[in-house]
């Protein structure tokens, strides 16, 4: 185990429901081995649904509610990907919000696959250059970002430094660049 993340506290923010499960588990598994402390940020209570795609994978307990905590209790900020999950979490003003306080405090925020979603609600691409899946490509575009097909992306051209992957198999890279990224 490294101590890169030693003393830090990792918000993992999630929807109840539909978070692509080896989104979560992967990053999760680094920061823990980074010696990081994760925490499982949801809307609500309880034990939130992940998926292996579109089908049923492992429920996870939530740690805190982003009604209950806010940025000020974390040190950064993973989003997960999967489809439903960042299309929930952008319709929930108090997820949107969470998340924002990340930008505006200059906290690290790393997203992958589908979550720059939420990142879009937030308002906070504008002038960033990030990737994700890419049928969010033009979404990205139109919110003013600058789009880029690469494993993975690190944009500090803004208030923070922003970790952007595309998809599952970019997840080794993702991973180690969290990681990195976080340790600053």
């Amino acid at each position: 185990m490294s101590h890169e993340l030693q003393g830090k506290t990792i918000a993992f923010l999630i929807a109840p429901e539909g978070a692509e499960q080896v989104e979560l588990t992967e990053p999760w598994k680094a920061v823990k081995d980074a010696g990081g402390h994760p925490r499982l940020v949801s809307t609500q209570s309880g034990r939130a649904q992940a998926f292996n795609h579109l089908d049923k994978g492992d429920t996870f307990q939530v740690d805190t509610t982003v009604d209950v905590s806010g940025h000020t209790e974390f040190d950064a900020l993973v989003l997960p990907g999967g489809v439903a999950n960042p299309d929930f979490l952008r319709t929930d003003d108090g997820a949107v919000a969470f998340v924002k306080a990340f930008f505006d405090a200059g906290k690290p925020v790393a997203a992958i696959c589908h979550a720059p979603w939420t990142l879009i609600e937030a308002d906070v691409v504008r002038g960033r250059e990030l990737t994700s899946w890419p049928s969010l490509r033009t979404d990205l575009r139109n919110a003013g970002a600058t789009w880029v097909d690469q494993e993975v992306k690190v944009c500090d051209h803004g208030s923070n430094r922003l970790v952007t992957s595309r998809k599952p198999d970019d997840l080794k890279a993702f991973c180690q660049t969290l990681v990195q990224e976080f340790s600053r």
